[in-house]
Formats: C-alpha cells, sequence, structure tokens
C-alpha cells in the first residue's frame, strides 16, 4: 500500500508515519508531503519519502500530480491557528482541493483527521476565536461526505501527549460527547487510530468520533 500523508511533520503525523513505514505484518510506502524546503530530511528520517508541496497555494492539479500512483491518502494538515484567512485556506479550502485531487489522480481512499465537534451542532459561538477552525473543518467534512471517495472522517477528542494505551471509546453517533477531561485522547493514540483505519473496511463512510476508553482500537473500529 502507498500512503500520502498530507501535513507530514504535524504532532499526530510524526508518529502516524514511523507508524506506518515500520509496520513489518503490512508493508505500506509513506509519501509525507511537507511546504518548507527544511522539513524535508525529517520526513525522511521519518520513514518517508519527502514531498515539497505547500497545499495552501497548489492548484488541484497540482496536488492531483503529488498523489499519483498512492492507494490513500490521509489529511493531516492545518493552519494551527492564527488568522481566519489562513485557517479557512487551509483547513477548508486546501483541504476540499487535496478531496478533488485525489479523485482526479484516481486515489480512492481518504482519511480526515478532524475533531470530535465537527457537527452542524458544535456550539461553537461566532464570535469566538476558534469559530473559523470549526467552520473550515466542518465544511471540509462536508465536502468529503458529498464526495465519490471510500471516506473516513475522525474526530478525536482533545488532543494529549499522553503515552498511547492502544484503546479508546467510540461516541455513538448522534450522542453528545464527554465533557472536559472525559473528552481527551493522546496524539499517540490518534495516530494509531489513523493507521488501523486505513486498514479495515468498516471505517468506509463513517464519522468515527473517539476519545480514550477501554476496547482495543481495532475492536473500537469494527464495532
Amino acid at each position: 500500500m502507498k500512503v500520502v500523508v498530507i501535513g507530514a511533520l504535524g504532532k499526530v503525523a510524526r508518529v502516524l508515519v514511523p507508524l506506518l513505514a515500520d509496520d513489518d505484518s503490512e508493508p505500506t510506502e509513506v509519501v509525507g508531503i511537507v511546504r518548507k524546503p527544511e522539513q524535508l530530511d525529517r520526513v525522511g528520517d521519518l520513514g518517508a519519502e519527502p514531498v515539497l508541496l505547500d497545499v495552501e497555494h497548489a492548484s488541484t492539479g497540482v496536488i492531483a500530480g503529488a498523489l499519483d500512483g498512492a492507494d490513500a491518502v490521509v489529511w493531516s494538515a492545518g493552519a494551527g491557528g492564527g488568522s481566519p484567512a489562513r485557517t479557512y485556506a487551509v483547513d477548508r479550502d486546501a483541504a476540499i482541493r487535496s478531496m478533488d485531487a485525489a479523485t482526479q489522480a484516481g486515489v480512492r481512499r481518504y482519511v480526515m483527521v478532524s475533531w470530535i465537534g465537527s457537527t452542524p451542532d458544535h456550539g461553537v459561538p461566532q464570535d469566538s476565536s476558534f469559530f473559523p477552525y470549526a467552520d473550515a473543518k466542518l465544511a471540509a467534512d462536508d465536502h468529503l461526505r458529498a464526495s465519490l471517495l471510500d471516506w473516513t472522517i475522525l474526530g478525536p477528542g482533545t488532543l494529549t501527549d499522553d503515552p498511547p494505551t492502544g484503546r479508546i471509546a467510540v461516541v455513538p453517533e448522534g450522542a453528545a460527547p464527554p465533557r472536559d477531561g472525559g473528552a481527551r485522547v493522546s496524539r499517540s493514540d490518534v495516530a494509531q487510530v489513523v493507521a488501523a483505519t486505513l486498514r479495515e473496511p468498516a471505517t468506509v463512510g463513517r464519522f468515527i468520533r473517539f476519545v480514550t476508553g477501554d476496547t482495543p482500537i481495532a475492536d473500537a473500529l469494527r464495532g
């Protein structure tokens, strides 16, 4: 399997890339897309083939070229806060172009790393500094849902740097996610969820919201 990770040096992707590249049980060729030349060596050190591409400004066709020959795409990029304009440019517009690029390049599988509250009733007020992110992610997620791709949207809770547990709890469809401390999950466990999602057909066409829990990741995703 050849997997392209967009945003390969994000905090989740830095764990995900070696997870995929070093998996002897299912050999995976990993391509890591980053936007700065000085990041290329770091991607290579993680075990991926580094590709320089600024998805914020790249056209759909240029992104499609970077996805050529891939079996799956993982979107793990983000503006990381800052101006609302850049948040929309990356988390909505560039993400949407990457989905259209996947279709253009003939890549069927697409996994989006989103957030647990990415629903129309997310409740983030428009005057909140977090609103542009919530609004942008929802627009991108909705575009993915409407596509013909074999998509999965992952909605982790509040991210932490805690050690991995290998266990999660999936929030049932329509249920409110846990509040405060109960809605946390480590970035390392999110990376494991992404890796498992790529290999689990039962995740296709689902928005999977999850937090730290007691169920082994593979079992939770099949459930």
